[in-house]
């Protein structure tokens, strides 16, 4: 009833259903029936239809005699379009169904999206706004959850990133049974009225989780496309689903069956495995792969098997009959036969094996394998004579055991009874060898870990390590890789490699092993291999501890194909620099304890107990919290049942310890409390000598500690936490990973605001604003800008602040939304100047503090501050010197400004050395002083250089601009007319005085009197300013917005400012105009001056240029700019303070939140897809 429901209700408020606001119809005058030939959601969209439709349709209309031929003309002339369109599309996604791609091009127009944006599926379903569902549509893609509805005119749409989401859950309401909830920082949404509730659900999680890993590790999605096809054609299923379906099938039969990473399964079916050790046909599911063959009992405990196809000898059918239907048998190298049996389709499944079996390489074994039925007997004495000499002289090391044999005392407890239960323990593995099997393809059983829980014995310790965890299968089918790293490593240094030098005398340093140079060269060997094999965890601290181990029971080889097993796939992300693993089951236990222990769970979070304890627990295995002897059998059970085993015995602790931790006051009394329990836990049975431990000092009382056996702590752990499920533990990863990462990222983000707020205006709100949306734009290119510098791999290693960093491409789309200074079509132009002004070490790329400078700059400071920023823009490096037509001018301009007074201080130093006679200590401390001086001294308006008049024009430009939609725009262009007379009239007097020829000797007397002069001028300047004759008409709206450059130019725009620098000097310039009246053609005074001398399509016919030597139609028709001429920045400065229109713009507050709240509405709504793929190709 309720699927009914759902579906009468996608009938009847379908939100495709909604009528496009502009459509084109086809109707002749006697028919009743009209064919929709176009439609669109805006005016722009239909014209640029009905353009196409005039220029290659109309036209050809006309030929027609008949009304039916036209109508059968024009529909087949549209099918024509729209097949032509369906073809061309068709190679890129040949996968997806017709209607799939319908939905696709659908979601895209409604949402802005770019092509690069995949969909992955859509659903029908409800948003809950407010009380009222509103039934629509549900577009999951690769990065975004998106949602559309119209109902009865109301029209709802949502855009969430993945990265935004916070917790995902399904949660069960009054109304409605089951709906999805998704939580992000601002807001929570709750979707419902699902057809398939899980599946949706299922995949949100995955999406999501993609969206950390890339928040985690950078690494964008990317599509598998050697995915085989569908053997029926799949309905609605687009590719990208099939391949998360995929992946998260891969990942659970990896995780299943502990296989290598990159082994990807082939399918799976039912059947019955006959076991010989109880005589039985076990039901379950074969699962075949590229390499293994598996299978797993329904029943959880009662048997699992792994069969590398390395292994297979034989593949064959067996007869039928009634009792063993359809039988298969398996035969492998180690005498070993499998017989399976109830398989639907053998044929075919014989045929996948058979085809897997040629492709894999028959490998002879190696030197390093294992023999499963005799382990290896190397003498102490041989091994410790053979290794160093060979390591020192370079060559492959060939370490053939665990250095525990090497470094055994001869106790006499290997002859009493801790030695007869080891022989013991021995013989039980032996007897169950034999009846099982040896290696890898052992019927791994409930009575498997009967043994493992009652602890492993030494001998056999490193063999069941590499089983269980599956390290075995790397290292066989990798021959030679760990010698060629250690080869490839041997000299070499990173940060990676200081660190594993400073740790390598601190990894168990109690144990012999570790106390002469064999054990430490060994270790250092093994973490410098894994730290060039993946450079992205390089070394943390724990590894060397937990490496230790391993090295005891394990020869080199095997220890670094078990810390590989470790690191990337038991414990993943557990070694990383923000150890987000480790983070993600600390958060589980605490879930985990608040569900079992609900009594102590309080408590705990009030100690912030938790949190301390569960990282050195998790991270090093409990090794560096327990004896030694105690926490080896941890890692026994470890590696058999995974993380698993660590929260059960970590609960059983907790637990035990229950009364005496409800009682505590603070933090350091319970770690005291735990800290002595987990040092009295004991192992009676261990043949080796014990190891004094680094918690001794946590015992001392004066109640003699009270002992705690690990396999009775072992045993108690299973009787009350065993229900815990492996599948239930990845559930929980998944949701306290998303908990884990955002809170990481707001870390960071505090991080980094704090890091610039003390040089910076903004308020902490303002900048964590800005954080958000700075990395929200690099994290867009990331999955849309494909080709641009700033989506490199990002250095986690790096400080927070220079993690995120933005291209120019990403720097202008921000600028144009956030600049307070809107300067129309100049706007970009003014970001690209802005860009270059902030990236000083010109790498292409800002980080978030450069960014907010820029930013603060134009929103806070006084007016000299912005002006300031103002000017530079206009300078090199941020003028380009394409940007100007006298390139070369500006640029030795500023040269001359900046490194010839640097170079003529560094000279004048060493030329005072030389006269004084110092020594050469002397002048070093006079380069000392000078540099010091140089890093400390602030910036002043002095330190500026000037001007020239082609950058003075540029700067009237963007003024210009700048000022065009303001609402007291006309008084702004008589302001800026008025500065920009008298600036030029500044400029010319000053010229006079550089013109001067001067003596060197006078060098120092003409610059302190230039000043004095443009002082005295200023008065004059602004007397023969007020005698000016200036009319000033209405400049049109069209006028004002064209301030740009233009390649293509009239003569009338090739006017430029005369040579003022004639005889006439001191002549006011004005500015004349035939018409005052409002006209399409004129423009205000002030556009004359500031665009005249560049390409400005504003110039009307009838302006002239009064009071200077332009009057020559020579000088009219593009004379050159003035080099002569300059003005400083205090020039303008002052200029401008006369004018309070100016004054009032510059300081007039802008609300750069409001701005960033706009910014948001804007983005991706109402942006056409063709923006995004401009801006993701020109990056």
């Amino acid at each position: 009833i309720f699927r009914l429901l759902v579906g009468t209700l996608d009938v009847v408020l379908d939100s495709s259903a909604r009528v496009a606001p502009y459509r084109i119809l086809h109707q002749t005058q006697d028919s009743q029936v009209y064919w929709a030939v176009a439609c669109g959601s805006s005016r722009k969209e239909i014209t640029k239809h009905w353009e196409w439709l005039e220029n290659n349709l109309l036209q050809t209309l006309s030929i027609f005699d008949n009304e039916e031929d036209i109508t059968t003309f024009v529909k087949g002339k549209i099918h024509g379009i729209i097949a032509e369109e369906n073809k061309n599309e068709q190679p890129q996604s040949e996968e997806d169904p017709g209607k799939f791609k319908e939905a696709e091009l659908k979601m895209r127009k409604q949402f802005g999206m770019p092509e690069v944006e995949k969909l992955v599926n859509y659903y029908s379903c409800s948003y809950w706004k407010g009380r009222v569902p509103r039934q629509g549509w549900l577009y999951l893609t690769v990065n975004h959850l998106c949602f559309y509805s119209f109902l009865l005119g109301k029209e709802v749409t949502l855009v969430i990133q993945w990265v935004d989401v916070t917790q995902l859950e399904k949660n069960a309401t009054l109304l409605f049974p089951e709906c999805i909830k998704v939580s992000t920082r601002d807001s929570e949404l709750y979707f419902s009225m699902f057809l398939n509730i899980n599946e949706t659900f299922k995949l949100m999680e995955q999406l999501a989780n993609i969206a950390m890993r890339q928040l985690l590790d950078n690494e964008s999605f990317l599509q598998d496309k050697s995915l085989p096809k569908p053997r029926k054609p799949l309905k609605n299923i687009s590719a990208l689903k099939r391949d998360l379906d995929a992946r998260a099938k891969n990942e659970c039969y990896r995780a299943t069956f502990r296989l290598p990473k990159d082994e990807c399964l082939d399918g799976h079916t039912d059947c019955t495995l006959w076991t010989p050790f109880n005589k039985m046909h076990i039901p379950g599911q074969m699962f075949v792969s590229n390499n293994y063959i598996c299978f797993a009992s329904k029943a959880e405990e009662a048997c699992h098997l792994i069969i590398p196809l390395r292994e297979v000898t034989i593949v064959e059918k067996a007869d039928s009959s009634s009792v063993l239907p359809s039988p298969l048998s398996i035969s492998t190298k180690s005498k070993m036969t499998f017989f399976f049996a109830n398989l639907k389709d053998r044929d075919f499944l014989v045929q996948r094996i058979s085809d897997f079996l040629q492709r894999t390489p028959s490998k002879k074994p190696c030197s390093s394998d294992r023999e499963w039925n005799s382990p290896l007997a190397v003498s102490p004495t041989s091994a410790l004579s053979n290794q160093p000499g060979n390591f020192c002289a370079g060559e492959v090391p060939t370490a053939s055991q665990g250095l525990l044999k090497l470094f055994r005392r001869n106790s006499e407890e290997l002859l009493g009874s801790k030695g007869a239960k080891e022989k013991m323990k021995e013989e039980s593995w032996n007897i169950h060898f034999f009846e099982y099997g040896r290696g890898m393809c052992m019927y791994r059983t409930a009575k498997t870990r009967e043994l493992v829980q009652k602890g492993i014995p030494e001998n056999l310790r490193g063999e069941l390590w590499l089983l269980f965890s599956g390290a075995w299968n790397e290292m066989v089918t990798h021959p030679g890789y760990y010698a060629d790293l250690v080869e490839k490593s041997m000299g070499k240094y990173n940060l990676a490699t200081e660190e594993i030098e400073r740790d390598l005398h601190r990894s168990m340093p109690e144990h012999p092993a570790f106390q002469n140079e064999l054990g430490i060269a060994a270790l250092r060997r093994v973490l410098t291999a894994y730290a060039f094999r993946n450079p992205t965890i390089g070394y943390c601290q724990a590894m060397n501890i937990v490496t230790s181990v391993l090295l005891l029971y394990c020869n080199e080889e095997e220890a670094f194909w078990l810390l590989v097993a470790l690191c990337e796939r038991m414990l993943p992300d557990y070694y990383n620099t923000r150890v987000v693993g480790a983070l993600v089951d600390q958060g589980i236990f605490e879930e985990l304890t608040r569900e079992y222990l609900p009594q102590l769970s309080e408590k705990m979070q009030d100690l912030g107990v938790i949190s301390t304890i569960s990282l050195s627990w998790f991270l090093t295995l409990f090794l560096s919290v327990m004896p030694f002897e105690s926490a080896v059998v941890i890692v026994d059970c470890f590696f058999y049942e995974g993380i698993k085993f660590i929260l059960q015995v970590s609960l059983a602790i907790l637990d035990a310890n229950m009364e005496k931790l409800l009682q505590c006051c603070d933090e350091g009394e319970a770690m005291t409390i735990l800290g002595r329990y987990l040092d009295n836990v004991v192992n009676r049975q261990s043949v080796s000598p014990p190891i004094p431990h680094l918690h001794a000092l946590l015992t001392s009382g004066d109640d003699p500690p009270l002992e705690i056996d690990i396999f009775e702590l072992i045993k108690t752990s299973y009787e009350k936490f065993s229900n815990l499920k492996a599948d239930d533990i990845e559930q929980m990863r998944f949701k306290q990973r998303l908990k884990v990462i955002q809170s990481l990222e707001d870390t960071a983000k505090k991080s980094v605001v704090r890091a610039v707020s003390g040089d910076i205006g903004f308020s902490i709100e303002e900048l964590e604003e800005l954080y958000v949306v700075f990395k929200a734009k690099y994290l867009m290119s990331c999955y849309w800008g494909n080709n641009r510098a700033a989506a490199a791999r990002r250095d986690q290693s790096l400080p927070y602040l220079e993690q995120y960093r933005i291209d120019m491409e990403q720097f202008k789309e921000l600028f144009i939304s956030l600049t307070p200074w809107s300067c129309g079509a100049h706007t970009p132009v003014l970001a690209g100047r802005l860009f270059r002004l902030l990236d000083e070490n010109r790498d292409s790329l800002i980080n978030f503090k450069e960014f907010v400078t820029g930013m603060s700059g134009m929103y806070h400071g006084d007016l000299t501050e912005k002006l300031k920023v103002l000017y530079k823009l206009h300078l090199p490096p941020a003028l380009n010197p394409e940007e100007t037509e006298s390139a070369l001018e500006a640029t030795s301009y500023f040269t001359e400004d900046v490194t010839t007074e640097g170079n003529a201080t560094l000279s004048g130093l060493f030329l005072l050395a030389e006269e004084k006679g110092t020594s050469p200590q002397d002048y070093r401390y006079y380069l000392r002083m000078w540099a010091k001086e140089k890093e400390s001294k602030k910036e002043t308006i002095k330190d500026l250089p000037k001007m020239s008049q082609e950058q003075f024009i540029e700067l009237c430009k963007t003024l210009y601009n700048m000022f065009s939609e303001d609402p007291v725009e006309q008084e702004l262009y008589h302001a800026i007319a008025t500065v920009a007379s008298l600036l030029l009239r500044i400029g010319e007097v000053g010229k006079k005085f550089s013109n001067k020829p001067m003596r060197k000797s006078e060098d120092y007397k003409a610059n302190n009197t230039q000043d004095p002069v443009s002082e005295e001028e200023s008065p004059t300047s602004e007397q023969s300013q007020n005698s000016a004759v200036e009319q000033q008409p209405q400049a049109d709206h069209e006028d004002k917005t064209c301030g740009d450059a233009q390649p293509e130019k009239t003569q009338q725009e090739n006017q430029t400012l005369g040579d003022v620098s004639g005889e006439g000097q001191g002549s006011p310039l004005q500015l004349l105009s035939d018409d005052e009246t409002k006209d399409d053609m004129s423009m205000s005074s002030y556009s004359m001056v500031s665009t005249g001398s560049l390409q400005c399509e504003d110039i009307a016919d009838d302006t002239v240029l009064v009071g200077c030597e332009g009057s020559s139609s020579a000088a009219r028709y593009g004379s050159t700019i003035d080099t002569d001429w300059s003005i400083s920045f205090e020039q303008i400065l002052a200029s401008m303070l006369t004018e309070t229109a100016l004054v009032n713009y510059f300081e007039k507050k802008v609300d750069i939140l409001q701005k960033i709240k706009d910014q948001k509405k804007v983005e991706r709504q109402f942006s056409s897809s063709s923006d995004y793929e401009l801006s993701s190709v020109s990056g």
